[in-house]
């Protein structure tokens, strides 16, 4: 698809600063008011408002606090879907920024509100400078990190009522400079499984712990031997972790406990590695419980696949980044073991997730999902002009 745009990389660069500075205050104030999973109500309202006040229709309440806006141009029947994320984490923010998070608690600590921005930023210039011809779907997700907001809209006609030939999203990326962008073909980001084990034993005295079935003893051995299962028995060319990220049993120091819950996540970027380890986990912790003569639950909660960037959308992405910022500053990017629930999304329409420099060393190079993390304001005007022109580029 030939990249057509009204107005040079430059002069559209130099638009969209312009309109940048509103966009950066509303992109602090969604910052001092985070929202977790599905509780993005504020946020939600303040995308809905000014969607409608630049003249998108918008549907609220896909998957509770999601949305669309949808804007409209000539008589084209191409349709384009593009995607931000609106919920933080569950982090205590130490960032010290006047700016910083009111709730206590709460975080953005991933950089949504800057994707939520970005998009607004591109919207509000689409609304008065777009030259396109089709129909352009923005989607405001709930309830990435986790929760599953993206198959939740889904589930709930997503598509049906906005369909898309093709769909996009972006994600900031600290350590990659700001103003340079990166995307890869492919598997980009891995599946993310929870797992969570119940083992059942018989509580006794801490003197007499031959009258009890001790279920700590296990856990250990669990714990340990999980690692064996990516180390040993995965192809050592192909990606997996296991992360145990939570054992918890007992109280205090002289009774044996009954219970021991662990919680560990699975992550692949191949569905056959991913079944593997499944299939695996579960055939080896309930030979360890009853090795013990414990009983055992196991709840294998299948959460995100393995993210795949489409191979012509994903060159097409990348030409409309060359074109805006030059090939220089347009990278491969390596797969990641990280997770992003955009990956349901592109299992429905073709599409790419790309990269957005979010800045090196001090100037936003602090890793997201970190207590000083923040989204670098430098970064939005280039990610909006970049929505610009893809726009421009997939609907004219």
């Amino acid at each position: 698809m030939p990249c057509s745009t009204p107005r040079t990389s430059e002069e559209l660069l130099a638009d969209i600063r312009r309109i940048a500075p509103e966009l950066v205050q509303l992109r602090r104030q969604i910052h001092a008011h985070p929202e977790l999973a599905f509780e993005e109500v504020r946020t939600s309202n303040l995308v809905a408002e000014k969607l409608v006040e630049w003249g998108y229709e918008v549907e609220r309440g896909i998957a509770g606090t999601g949305l669309v806006g949808q804007l409209r141009k000539g008589r084209g029947e191409r349709r384009l879907g593009l995607r931000a994320d609106m919920d933080a984490l569950p982090i205590v923010e130490r960032t010290g920024l006047p700016y910083s998070s009111t709730v206590h608690g709460k975080m953005h600590a991933c950089g949504h509100d800057g994707h939520t921005a970005i998009l607004l930023c591109a919207a509000k210039y689409l609304a008065s400078h777009g030259r396109f011809d089709g129909t352009l779907n923005l989607i405001f997700q709930p309830a990435e990190e986790n929760e599953g907001g993206a198959l939740r809209m889904i589930d709930e006609g997503l598509f049906e009522r906005y369909p898309c030939d093709s769909i996009y999203a972006l994600h900031n990326a600290p350590g990659l400079p700001v103003g340079h962008m990166a995307m890869s073909a492919g598997p980009a980001m891995a599946s993310f499984d929870r797992v969570t084990i119940e083992l059942t034993g018989v509580s006794a005295h801490g003197a007499m712990p031959h009258h009890g079935v001790d279920p700590m003893q296990c856990a250990a051995s669990i714990v340990l031997g999980l690692q064996s299962l990516v180390s040993r028995e995965v192809d050592a060319q192909r990606a997996a972790v296991i992360t145990v990220g939570s054992v918890q049993s007992g109280d205090v120091f002289n009774i044996v406990p009954e219970r021991a819950l662990i919680k560990i996540g699975v992550r692949a970027l191949e569905p056959g590695v991913r079944a593997q380890i499944e299939r695996r986990i579960k055939g080896f912790v309930q030979a360890q419980a009853e090795s013990y003569g414990l009983g055992c639950r196991i709840d294998y909660v299948n959460k995100y696949p393995v993210l795949v960037n489409e191979a012509e959308h994903t060159a097409f992405a990348r030409q409309v980044a060359i074109e805006l910022l030059g090939d220089h500053r347009v990278s491969e990017r390596e797969p990641t073991m990280g997770s992003e629930d955009f990956a349901c999304m592109l299992q429905r329409v073709p599409g790419a997730y790309v990269r957005l420099g979010n800045g090196v060393g001090a100037d936003g190079g602090c890793m997201v999902h970190n207590p000083g993390y923040d989204f670098n304001d430098e970064a939005l005007p280039v990610g909006a002009a970049y929505w610009v022109r893809l726009v421009h580029a997939a609907l004219t």
